[in-house]
């Protein structure tokens, strides 16, 4: 419990310099998880002081924008930005310049970092297909997604065991079990 109130009182004073914007287009989110936003919000937390960002300290403000989409959106954003027409769980657009996730901004200036988008079926799916739950999928993909807001990536192992090591310390500030420790989940 004691864990708990130190990472609610570590977001609390975060909320003051990170603003994250929550949208949710797909009403699926709300009706299968009515705190899908207070969750989201949370995990976006955690992953930044999980990955021990410089936004952690700074002293401008930071801006997010979480959004809780379903597929069809998704995969049009998917399609148009990625090239592959199809839905995927979450995506991620960065506004950063720098290859470690740094924005230049002149003093004073909110930092925009990007936006996270979510997909309700396919995170629906891929939470009962790995025998979890909604919410700590949401999570998960929220921590993923904001990481690679913050320059982490996995196209290589090193990339990908560096990132995966930040989500799962994310999670498991945030109560939620290590998701690549299952057995069901490769």
């Amino acid at each position: 419990m004691r864990k708990k109130i130190i990472l609610f009182s570590l977001m609390a004073a975060m909320a003051k310099m990170l603003e994250i914007a929550v949208s949710v287009p797909c009403s699926a989110w709300t009706k299968a998880l009515p705190a899908a936003g207070r969750l989201g919000r949370q995990a976006a937390f955690a992953a930044i002081e999980a990955s021990q960002s410089e936004i952690a300290s700074r002293a401008a403000a930071t801006e997010v924008s979480l959004v809780l989409a379903d597929d069809a959106l998704v995969q049009v954003l998917n399609r148009d930005y990625r090239g592959h027409d199809r839905p995927t769980n979450v995506l991620s657009f960065a506004f950063a310049d720098g290859k470690d996730g740094s924005c230049r901004q002149p003093d004073g200036v909110p930092v925009l970092l990007g936006d996270v988008i979510i997909a309700f079926e396919t995170a629906a799916a891929e939470a009962g297909d790995e025998g979890g739950n909604l919410a700590d999928h949401l999570c998960h993909l929220v921590a993923h997604g904001m990481l690679h807001l913050l320059g982490y990536d996995h196209r290589t192992d090193a990339q990908s065991e560096r990132m995966q090591r930040v989500e799962v310390q994310a999670l498991l500030s945030l109560g939620i079990a290590d998701p690549y420790r299952q057995p069901d989940r490769k």
